[in-house]
C-alpha cells in the first residue's frame, strides 16, 4: 500500500502533547512548525491532548501546556479535545475491528513480549514490535490466564501488511522500496490489560474525527506511522500526509531533557528570558531568522515558510544561545 498525500480542499493540521509536564522547547519548536505548515497553507489548526494514561496526565499540566503554545503565538481553532473524555469512540472502533475477526486477546507481560521479540523469527519488525505470541494460544492457556485472573490486552490480527509512505521532511527513510519507506505491520496492542485504549487506535481516530490532513510531529515516531496507515485503510479512513520532524538535543548531544537545565518557558522565565526572545530562536532554527524579537506577525511568519528550509537534521540547544 502506498501513500504518497492527496488532495485536500482544507488543509487541518493539529498538535497533540501528552500532559505529563511542561513542554520543552523541542516540544514547542515541533508545534511551532506544525503551526507554521498549516497557516502557511491557510489551514486551520488544532490542539489535542493525549491524556490517555489517568496516572501520568493532569489538568495542571494541561492548562501550563496551553498557556506555554498561546505565549509562542499558538492556539487552537477549534475546542481542545481530550482523549480520557473519548473513550466510548475509541471503543467503537475496537469493536468494529472485532466483528471482522481482526481482535484477539494478549496475556504476555512486558517481559514476554522482550523476550519473544528477540528470539530468531520470521520477517524483520518493527522496533518494540509484537511477533504474534498469543494469536493461536490454546483454549486451555486461556482458561488458566482466566483463573488466574490475569488481565488480557486486545491487539489488531495483521496478515503481514506492509505500508510504503513518503514523508514530506524526512522522505524516504528505513528499508527502501521504489524510493519509498518500506513497512511491515506487526499486531499493535488496540487497548491496554487495564482496559485504557492504545495509543495507536486512539490518534487514528480522533485525526479523522477532527479532520487533520496534515500530521507533524518528532521523528521518533516513524516506525510508527505504517500501525497507524494500516489502521486508517481496515477503519475506512482517509490518511494524513505526514512530516517527521527531528528532535532537539542538548549540548551533549542527547535528547533535550529536563537533565539540561533551562528547557522551558517557565525555566527561561526564572532567568528573565522573554517568550518572544524564545520564539526568535525556534524561528531561526528553522530557517525564518528575524533581526527583531518583535516580528512574530503570523501572516508574515506564515508566507516565509517552507519545508525546503527546515533542517532535515536535529538542532542542537547550545550553551548560551539563549
Amino acid at each position: 500500500t502506498e501513500h504518497n498525500g492527496q488532495t485536500m480542499s482544507h488543509v487541518c493540521g493539529r498538535f497533540a502533547p501528552s500532559p505529563t509536564g511542561d513542554l520543552h522547547l523541542g516540544n514547542l519548536r515541533t508545534a511551532l512548525i506544525a503551526w507554521l505548515s498549516v497557516r502557511s497553507q491557510h489551514g486551520s489548526f488544532v490542539v489535542r491532548m493525549e491524556d490517555l494514561d489517568p496516572v501520568t496526565s493532569s489538568v495542571v499540566h494541561e492548562r501550563r501546556q496551553l498557556a506555554d503554545l498561546a505565549a509562542v503565538g499558538i492556539e487552537s481553532d477549534q475546542v481542545v479535545v481530550r482523549q480520557s473524555e473519548r473513550f466510548d469512540l475509541y471503543r467503537d472502533a475496537i469493536s468494529e475491528l472485532e466483528s471482522r475477526g481482526l481482535v484477539y486477546a494478549c496475556w504476555c507481560t512486558r517481559r514476554e513480549i522482550r523476550d519473544a521479540a528477540i528470539a530468531p523469527h520470521g520477517d524483520p519488525l518493527p522496533d518494540g514490535a509484537y511477533p504474534g505470541t498469543c494469536r493461536s494460544v490454546s483454549e486451555a492457556a486461556r482458561l488458566r490466564f482466566e483463573r488466574e485472573g490475569r488481565p488480557s490486552a486486545l491487539r489488531l490480527r495483521t496478515d503481514g501488511e506492509r505500508y510504503a509512505f513518503t514523508d514530506q521532511l524526512v522522505g524516504s527513510c528505513g528499508g527502501m522500496v521504489d524510493g519509498l519507506v518500506d513497512g511491515l505491520v506487526d499486531d499493535v496492542v488496540l487497548q491496554r490489560n487495564d482496559g485504557v485504549p492504545a495509543y495507536n487506535l486512539a490518534v487514528v481516530v480522533d485525526d479523522h474525527l477532527q479532520g487533520v490532513t496534515e500530521v507533524v510531529r518528532g521523528d521518533d515516531l516513524v516506525a510508527s506511522t505504517p500501525r497507524q496507515l494500516h489502521l486508517h485503510h481496515l477503519l475506512g479512513f482517509a490518511p494524513p500526509v505526514y512530516a517527521h520532524v527531528p528532535l532537539v538535543f542538548g549540548a551533549d548531544g542527547t535528547r533535550l531533557a529536563k537533565r539540561h537545565g533551562a528547557v522551558t518557558l517557565t525555566d527561561l522565565a526564572e532567568r528573565g528570558i522573554r517568550p518572544t526572545t524564545v520564539l526568535t530562536m525556534l524561528l531561526a532554527s528553522i530557517g525564518l531568522p528575524s533581526d527583531s524579537t518583535d516580528s512574530t506577525d503570523s501572516a508574515e511568519l506564515a508566507g516565509r515558510f517552507a519545508w525546503q528550509q527546515v533542517p532535515r537534521t536535529p538542532w542542537r540547544l547550545e550553551e548560551g544561545m539563549l
